[in-house]
């Protein structure tokens, strides 16, 4: 009766919580002025308990400072905002691929900025050690391509963790990255709106954690209640930069990207209630989403296809490249188009400008029931494996020492959904 969605990235495993929580009576309280005109950067009381909060969830190397903070209704306005402020038209800003290709589109209406693709492959070479891994020489080849082809890079983006791999990018790395971006006094965007839904031991380092930026002035920090909070249709996203005049820049558009009151009220009480956070809220968030994330992966391996390692993000990214007629970009249309015929939508890698054609990003937060399901359909529904030249095995993603095949057949085009 409809289509089987896994690839909307939200969190739909404690809406039972947040539904509890939202029925106290703190919940209800208002006031006059919740109802009138508020600063546009956020009510003040907001941007405190935000401030608390980021400090001590994000483990920040200092306490952040209120006045730092700009709320707007979700991150794709901070996106917006943010790229239209720090870029002129025709700009470009590095973003290792594949990444969540949404972000095309909030960077290109207001700014008129363009990606700068820094492709990463599933092949793993001497120097790396997973499949997929990002380095500092591949962000230094693709700024090199970007100068020879008149394009003036002035930020790079980093989503951590990272969708749709569902990496995270160990301390040394994001350090290396900076000092990267310092070097070429390139603006640095950290998306870090998974950065509570970590569901493994993997030890998650933000940016706000490292003491001593190598560019303070250039760095910037968004966070939202979307994916840790499973609030996606709340549409309250968190910019923190320490620029003021980039902060004073972004808040003369934040008027058109506000907040209201209440909502910003009742995310106050959500905040300060540690207790809840603590004991109730974010323990049980984590086991659900690994107990999701271990059925999905189990179904899948039972039809031979096997997924990136990942420790973060709502989501696995899984290699279906056996499945594919040919190693192209249209026959994974194809499989994507024959899956969603039996009424299982999944997100094909050409969609996340992937290089190599057989890569789907499958969302396991919605409910066991559903993964149970989607389970069902492969077993059914996929394709015998065809002969071809491309080697995709469980041993070459799980035991990264061991070579992954993927070069890639062809390039992606500019824009694709």
């Amino acid at each position: 009766q409809g289509i089987l969605n896994l690839g909307t990235t939200e969190n739909k495993l404690c809406f039972d919580l947040i539904e509890e929580r939202l029925t106290r009576p703190d919940m209800n309280y208002l006031e006059p002025n919740l109802f009138q005109y508020s600063d546009t950067q956020g009510i003040r009381s907001f941007r405190e308990e935000i401030a608390k909060f980021l400090t001590d969830y994000a483990r920040a190397a200092e306490a952040l400072n209120p006045e730092h903070i700009t709320v707007m209704n979700g991150c794709c306005a901070v996106f917006a905002t943010l790229s239209t402020v720090l870029c002129d038209p025709g700009d470009g800003y590095l973003i290792p691929a594949p990444y969540y290709g949404g972000i095309n589109s909030k960077t290109w209406l207001y700014g008129g900025i363009q990606p700068v693709h820094v492709p990463l492959f599933s092949e793993v070479t001497d120097e790396e050690s997973h499949p997929f891994q990002l380095t500092v020489e591949k962000l230094e080849a693709a700024l090199q391509r970007a100068k020879k082809q008149g394009i003036r890079v002035r930020a790079l983006i980093l989503i951590n963790p990272h969708n749709p791999l569902g990496d995270i990018y160990p301390a040394q790395l994001l350090r290396e990255c900076l000092e990267f971006a310092h070097r070429y006094e390139l603006h640095v965007i950290m998306d870090e709106i998974y950065m509570l839904s970590v569901y493994d031991d993997t030890t998650f380092t933000s940016v706000l954690s490292l003491d001593c930026l190598p560019d303070p002035e250039r760095t910037h920090f968004m966070w939202g209640f979307s994916k840790d909070f499973g609030m996606s249709g709340i549409r309250v996203g968190v910019l923190y930069t320490r620029n003021h005049e980039i902060q004073k820049a972004v808040n003369q558009l934040a008027v058109f990207h506000s907040c209201p009151g209440p909502v910003q009220h009742v995310l106050s009480q959500f905040l300060r209630d540690r207790d809840w956070l603590d004991n109730v809220f974010f323990p049980t968030n984590k086991k659900r989403l690994k107990e999701a994330q271990n059925i999905l992966v189990d179904g899948l391996a039972d039809v031979g296809i096997p997924v990136l390692k990942s420790s973060g993000g709502l989501y696995v990214w899984a290699d279906f490249r056996k499945f594919l007629r040919s190693q192209t970009f249209e026959a994974e249309l194809e499989l994507w188009q024959k899956l969603l015929d039996e009424k299982l939508l999944i997100s094909p890698g050409k969609a996340f400008y992937c290089y190599e054609p057989g890569w789907f990003r499958l969302v396991f937060s919605d409910s066991v029931d559903k993964i149970l399901l989607c389970k069902w359909v492969f077993h059914i529904y996929t394709a015998e494996p065809v002969t071809n030249n491309t080697s995709s095995t469980a041993d070459a993603l799980c035991n990264p020492e061991k070579n992954s095949s993927g070069k890639p057949s062809d390039t992606p085009e500019k824009d694709s959904s």
